[in-house]
């Protein structure tokens, strides 16, 4: 009866929750907005092994070429552009053309964005076969150049259906592998370094390598815990916050040149996210078999994560 007589405590009452459900449901919306889509593992891994259909795909191979215009093709639909960073590279005599791939995710804004990247090219020469004869053919690459575009490409796809709050570019570096020497390769990421230019468009940049691996394992990096230890931090704290310590383990076991390091030289913090303990690395054996679709979507969630968490002026 008490209440009864103070009209305006009922609807009080009645408008406070009312505010506490409206409140909770906009909140949640905004989490939901920001917060990554799901990535597709079989898309991921089918597009690993269409790469790999085209066989190995050394520069200066007719299935380099071809698989150039298929990454292109699958870019255009999600990206807000995608431009061929092309250049030239002359060994023995011999000038080779090359392509770094530049995909670009987000309105132009003056936030800075994050860059992610891989190596498309595969190795031309299967240096740690056994037999010498084999160590002159190329090799498929499943895992050394398939696996990080794929994991990209489906990032591709999260970022178009689910935009992020900041401006992300996707890099996917020709020649990483061209060698026969260190002198021969990370052409594409020393080639996108130098015309860098204004570094303070990236927060930092994220390198995926050999990602693919079955029995999955990664650790820090040493060139990158020196260089851009806060971005391994990032990349660590997600996967701890998605469950996946298991396979991110919280210690340096490498230390390893990539192409993160031309990018580090020129100002750009950038860490390399890469199973080294891989038994089949520059062999013949680095087949599709050798990659699980599950790795792919562990990386994939961590680097998403990483992304999705993002806000502008941070």
């Amino acid at each position: 009866m008490h209440l009864a007589t103070n009209p305006v405590a009922r609807p009080r009452t009645v408008y406070v929750a009312l505010l506490f459900v409206v409140g909770n449901v906009f909140l949640a919306g905004c989490s939901a907005q920001n917060s990554p889509p799901k990535f597709d593992s079989a898309r991921a891994f089918a597009i690993l092994q269409k790469q790999c259909e085209f066989g190995p795909r050394p520069v200066g191979s007719a299935a380099h070429d071809k698989t150039r215009d298929y990454l292109v093709g699958e870019l255009r639909p999600y990206a807000e552009s995608v431009e061929l960073q092309n250049f030239e590279h002359v060994l023995a005599g011999k000038t080779y053309k090359l392509s770094n791939i530049v995909a670009r995710f987000g309105s132009k804004t003056d936030t800075r964005g994050i860059l992610l990247c891989a190596h498309w090219d595969t190795r031309p020469t299967a240096d740690e076969e056994l037999e010498a004869a084999d160590r002159k053919r190329p090799i498929l690459g499943a895992n050394d150049g398939a696996s990080g575009v794929a994991v990209l490409l489906e990032l591709a796809r999260m970022f178009h259906e689910r935009p992020t709050a900041v401006p992300v570019t996707i890099v996917l570096f020709d020649g990483e592998d061209f060698g026969p020497t260190g002198k021969d390769m990370f052409l594409g990421s020393r080639y996108f370094a130098s015309k860098l230019g204004n570094k303070t468009l990236f927060r930092y940049g994220i390198l995926l390598d050999m990602v693919g691996d079955k029995e999955l394992k990664i650790y820090r990096e040493g060139n990158s815990q020196t260089a851009a230890r806060f971005v391994l931090d990032k990349i660590w704290s997600a996967a701890l916050k998605l469950g996946y310590q298991g396979t991110f383990k919280d210690e340096v076991r490498y230390t390893i040149g990539d192409d993160h390091v031309p990018l580090i030289e020129a100002g750009l913090p950038c860490a390399d996210v890469i199973d080294f303990d891989y038994a089949y690395w520059h062999t013949l054996d680095d087949t599709v078999d050798k990659c699980s679709a599950e790795s792919l979507k562990v990386v994939g969630e961590i680097i998403a994560e990483v992304v999705y968490s993002e806000r502008p002026g941070s």
